[in-house]
């Protein structure tokens, strides 16, 4: 009986750190990443004070192979061990699956026939939806999809669909870019009919502080902010480059813009909104989101509409939006907002932004967030 326990609270974790069952997550298999750290030290354990093992350089490429609390064990060249997972990003097109049905070309769709069960027809709803090997943006991309296309969903998993085209190719796409149709089986949930207003849309994010700024650090795994406000950043960008968004951003890498730069990359190019992407620290222990606009004409709107995603469940509660006196919404003619997406000072929100499914929930919710604002 006590191993049974064991086994259901094993099973529980890994759960509650990944959003995916045991079979799940070792169906997710391997992927490649990229090292955003001048130095990374490589660890013999997931914590912060495990015996270091060796280090890895600054874009050098790593085999993932494991994720635990916001840790990633990696493969390199020369060692072999557990790394802090938010100086990682995936390399597009890296991901393995596990398994005999893994594709043996990472730009070729695999064409298998529907294995029974429930299926949906849905047509797509943004400009352009990415299909990719499994369910998660760390899969390879296999193809693409246009607005208006018909698929047959398959089944879901975790916020991504199964589909198979028209000309019977299959793979994952993000579920949330599908609008339902007629059923057999199965309904498609989705968020689609809001993303329509992004097509066309020229949103500049922000990643916050970068280079010599780190911004806050987390005071119990030394989270660095800098670091995961691009990690955010770029799920967003994902997000709203699916629904048909252009996107640009004020940094890729860990360079340090300045305020006035950032708000120029805004203006110059006529953007359509500008989002700067943080998280928080104070002395007090407050948790949660804040959302700040400054003007109530041209900011407020947007600050509400992406606050409102924030708020409906993505792991921390919204402490709603707030007036802030920052230099990139208070010099900017652009529509802008500022979004603090956890205090870095709270051991439990450290804990849990750590994580990529947060981070993810997160960037979701802004993407949506624009969505709505531009369809009202």
């Amino acid at each position: 009986m006590k191993n049974i326990l064991n086994i259901a609270a094993l099973a529980l974790c890994l759960f509650m750190i990944t959003g995916l069952l045991p079979a799940q997550a070792a169906a997710a298999g391997s992927y490649t990443a990229k090292v955003y750290a001048d130095s990374l030290n490589v660890r013999s354990e997931p914590a912060k004070d495990a015996p270091v093992k060796g280090s890895i350089k600054s874009g050098e490429l790593v085999t993932v192979t494991d994720e635990q609390h916001g840790w990633a064990k990696i493969n390199s060249r020369t060692t072999t061990g557990w790394v802090a997972g938010y100086y990682l990003k995936p390399v597009s097109g890296s991901a393995k699956t596990s398994g005999a049905a893994a594709s043996s070309s990472s730009t070729t769709v695999v064409k298998v026939s529907s294995a029974g069960g429930g299926t949906a027809k849905a047509t797509v709803a943004a400009g352009s939806l990415r299909i990719r090997g499994g369910p998660g943006t760390s899969y390879a991309v296999l193809g693409s999809l246009q607005a208006a296309d018909k698929v047959t969903v398959l089944r879901h998993q975790s916020g991504w669909a199964k589909i198979r085209t028209a000309s019977g190719e299959t793979g994952w796409v993000a579920a949330q870019y599908l609008n339902s149709g007629s059923s057999s089986g199965s309904s498609v949930k989705s968020s689609a009919k809001s993303t329509g207003g992004l097509r066309g849309k020229l949103i500049v994010l922000d990643p916050g502080h970068g280079g010599s700024d780190p911004g806050m650090l987390g005071t119990t795994y030394n989270t660095m902010e800098k670091d995961l406000n691009l990690q955010t950043a770029f799920y967003v960008r994902d997000y709203l480059q699916a629904a048909g968004a252009r996107v640009d951003m004020t940094r890729t890498g860990d360079q340090k813009p300045s305020l006035s730069r950032r708000v120029q990359v805004s203006e110059s190019l006529g953007a359509d909104a500008f989002v700067s992407i943080h998280y928080n620290s104070s002395p007090k222990r407050v948790s949660g989101i804040l959302t700040f606009f400054y003007s109530e004409g041209k900011d407020m709107r947007l600050a509400r509409a992406i606050e409102t995603r924030l708020g409906q469940g993505i792991g921390l509660r919204s402490n709603g939006i707030s007036f802030g006196d920052y230099h990139i919404l208070r010099e900017n003619q652009t529509p802008s907002t500022l979004v603090e997406l956890g205090f870095l000072s709270n051991p439990h929100d450290e804990s849990v932004v750590r994580k990529r499914a947060y981070q993810r929930k997160a960037a979701r919710a802004i993407a949506d967030g624009l969505a709505d604002y531009f369809s009202r």
